[in-house]
């Protein structure tokens, strides 16, 4: 189980670890979005810096209309765990989002009220 924070907005914050491509761990801090479907995006700039390859790419409809995503092979540590995941990356992605996909392996537990976030 790992535990998240709301920011002054109300987004869900989790910190995770990136796995680099020579086996790194490098903690970041990404937000819970529901509304994205897929398991992680992130800045093309930021996928580079950690050594993954591009694998393929696919259209995916975003905020700003339809674009053109690359997927690279990714691995990320959550809760000591490794997962080999799709990331996809853009060069106008502002933060790293986790989708809706985690959702299907992990709980999540949301309590604005009692100030509890957790990802079990």
């Amino acid at each position: 189980m790992i535990e998240g924070q709301f920011d002054e907005e109300g987004k869900l914050l989790f910190e995770i670890n990136l796995v680099t491509i020579d086996g790194e761990t490098l903690p970041v801090e990404v937000v819970l979005d529901t509304g994205f479907t897929e398991w992680i995006v992130m800045n093309t700039q930021d996928i580079d810096s950690v050594g993954w390859n591009k694998i393929d790419n696919k259209v995916m409809q975003t905020a700003q209309g339809e674009t053109l995503m690359d997927i690279y092979a990714g691995t990320v540590q959550i809760d000591g765990e490794m997962f080999n995941v799709p990331i996809l990356g853009g060069d106008a992605i502002p933060e790293i989002l986790m989708g809706l996909q985690w959702l299907k392996t992990r709980r999540l537990v949301v309590d604005f009220p009692a100030g509890v976030l957790t990802l079990e």
